[in-house]
């Protein structure tokens, strides 16, 4: 029986807390290279990744990794049938906990990589780390990292309002002056 993983959320953010355009696609203005490495280089440590239908981290390790892919396309729990490191879990119809045992890791660390409906469910099932990366590049009306993000209210609202306070702030890249901040439970 596996037991509960960590949980460690990973985003880059726009000005404005968005993490997609209006039309779902990644923006160019988002491709920090010093936040790609961070990124990449903390999925590479986690034993699986979860993310929604529209969500992926792309690079050449995505379809060797274990992962949950959340949606609300199948019934209950089920074994991807083009990806077969991979489960479709509706998170209404099935607690998270028996997502987790179906994808058969033992235990460490789940990566929820996107989107903003995956972001939100992962606040009430508990993160344990959430690291927002922030940039300076504008996407206003693009899709926020969390529900109800964007229009003035911050994304650090979203990660409050869930217990979770600032613990750290690190400089990724002085010459774009992004920073990635960890939050975590208080």
């Amino acid at each position: 029986m596996s037991k509960r993983p960590r949980i460690e959320g990973y985003a880059i953010v726009s000005r404005e807390g968005m993490i997609a355009k209006s039309d779902g696609s990644f923006p160019e203005e988002l491709k920090i290279p010093a936040d790609q490495r961070f990124y990449q280089e903390s999925l590479d440590r986690a034993s699986a990744v979860a993310n929604g239908r529209h969500s992926a981290e792309g690079g050449p390790k995505e379809k060797g990794r274990k992962r949950i892919l959340v949606t609300r396309r199948v019934q209950r729990i089920v074994h991807d049938p083009d990806n077969p490191n991979a489960i479709l879990w509706n998170p209404s119809t099935a607690p998270f906990d028996e997502a987790w045992q179906k994808l058969n890791v033992e235990d460490g660390t789940l990566a929820v990589v996107g989107g903003t409906d995956v972001f939100g469910l992962f606040l009430s099932i508990g993160y344990d780390a959430f690291f927002l990366t922030r940039a300076l590049a504008s996407v206003p009306r693009g899709r926020p990292v969390f529900p109800g993000v964007g229009n003035g209210v911050p994304a650090e609202e979203a990660l409050k309002r869930y217990g979770l306070v600032l613990k750290n702030t690190r400089m990724l890249d002085p010459a774009s002056e992004t920073v990635v901040e960890e939050w975590g439970p208080k």
